[in-house]
């Protein structure tokens, strides 16, 4: 009988050990969280969840009941201090836990602000975790200056439930332009304009030099010179891969924590999943942040571990939610050098990205008959003629046809 034993309790842990029972795995299963919650959704906590429309045990993956319903021993609240990859153990606070197999679910930590620039002043809040948002949303209230620094998709989706929430939202970005190094100008464009009309400041090309405040946030110094007053702040600056435990155990990082096509990492019993692993791709390590690598490669990682042999192919795909609009995203768009305009019913519109005439990927704006459609041509390795897909009048789904 083996003994499974994933660090981690997110969308990937819970996947991994979710398919193990699922798949018939009979051993011993753990799954040890720092959190004091069972696994839930992180995209929400952006969303529905800090509007309030959202209620926690909502957020919840599964039912707090199903890990002991299917011999899943869940720890939570529990901290893994070391990994032997000799003695095949992890140490936690209340002594060693062995493994046969070891699964990193580690996932990511967010970038915060340096405390020489104000980052650890009160009122300064990153969006990750659960408590992070529970310990930002008293600040929600209306007529509160919220300053956010960072204009990716995390920092937009915070603006859009503030905006709607009656607060003052400034955004700034250092880069040119928002959302500079996930997608095209014209999707940038788009969301500028929507998040202008519903009353949000954003200012490109302006960083951040200090935040001000003694002991809790009251403004901040731009890179322009200007100072503008803020009663709260959040940082959307990116994430890093949570790779400390494995760097300290000798495992071989990449881009985060080096796997094979079948998840293994430089150890041959342990394994990485989510964000937190990089996988190879186009000649390349890649690493995706977002829920459906994060299920599809722990699912592959617990298939492997029952012997399947079986290679991790990436799907990418994502979602963003802002305002009214629903953004959907397939495929990779590193490459591209054209972009194709389609416009659709009632104000709904796709971006189709391009290399030559090989598609890449689409964002779709409030239009899922565009993303369903890019997404299996893209999944299948096909394209479109770009002149097709630019004609309003080509009927998409024929474009599926063989």
């Amino acid at each position: 009988m083996s003994n499974v034993v994933v660090i981690g309790a997110g969308q990937a842990g819970s996947a991994c050990v979710a398919r193990l029972r699922n798949k018939g795995f009979d051993g011993s299963v753990t799954l040890i969280g720092a959190e004091p919650v069972p696994p839930y959704q992180r995209p929400p906590l952006s969303k529905a969840y800090l509007l309030g429309d959202m209620a926690e045990d909502r957020l919840y993956l599964r039912p707090a009941s199903f890990y002991p319903d299917n011999g899943i021993n869940l720890r939570t609240g529990a901290s893994v201090q070391a990994i032997d990859a000799v003695a095949k153990t992890v140490t936690l606070a209340d002594g060693a836990l062995p493994y046969d197999h070891l699964v990193l679910t580690t996932g990511s930590h967010p970038r915060r602000l340096p405390a020489s620039i104000g980052g650890t002043l009160d009122g300064v809040f990153a969006v990750r975790t659960l408590a992070d948002v529970d310990a930002m949303a008293p600040c929600f209230v209306t007529g509160a200056r919220l300053l956010i620094v960072g204009g990716g998709y995390i920092g937009l989706e915070a603006a859009a439930v503030a905006a709607k929430l009656g607060l003052s939202v400034t955004l700034i970005e250092m880069a040119d332009r928002i959302l500079q190094r996930v997608a095209a100008p014209e999707t940038s464009d788009y969301f500028r304009a929507l998040h202008t009309a519903h009353g949000v400041t954003i200012r490109e090309g302006v960083g951040l030099t200090r935040l001000l405040g003694d002991g809790a946030v009251s403004g901040a110094e731009l890179s322009t010179g200007e100072v503008i007053e803020a009663d709260f702040v959040i940082t959307g600056v990116g994430i890093t891969p949570a790779t400390e435990l494995a760097e300290a155990a000798g495992i071989a990082l990449d881009n985060g924590i080096r796997t094979d096509a079948q998840g293994r990492t430089s150890n041959p019993a342990i394994w990485a999943a989510g964000d937190c692993a990089s996988f190879p791709h186009g000649g390349v390590q890649l690493r995706l942040e977002s829920v459906g690598n994060a299920i599809d490669q722990a699912e592959c990682v617990a298939d492997n571990i029952l012997g399947t042999g079986r290679e991790y192919a990436a799907k990418p795909w994502f979602w963003s939610d802002q305002f009214d609009v629903k953004l959907q995203i397939a495929g990779l768009s590193t490459g591209y050098d054209r972009i194709v305009t389609r416009p659709g019913d009632e104000g709904t519109v796709s971006f189709w990205y391009y290399h030559g005439d090989r598609l890449l990927a689409l964002d779709a704006m409030n239009d899922p008959r565009a993303y369903m459609v890019g997404k299996r041509l893209i999944e299948a390795g096909r394209s479109a003629d770009p002149a097709l897909i630019a004609d309003p009048a080509t009927e998409l789904k024929a474009l599926l046809k063989p």
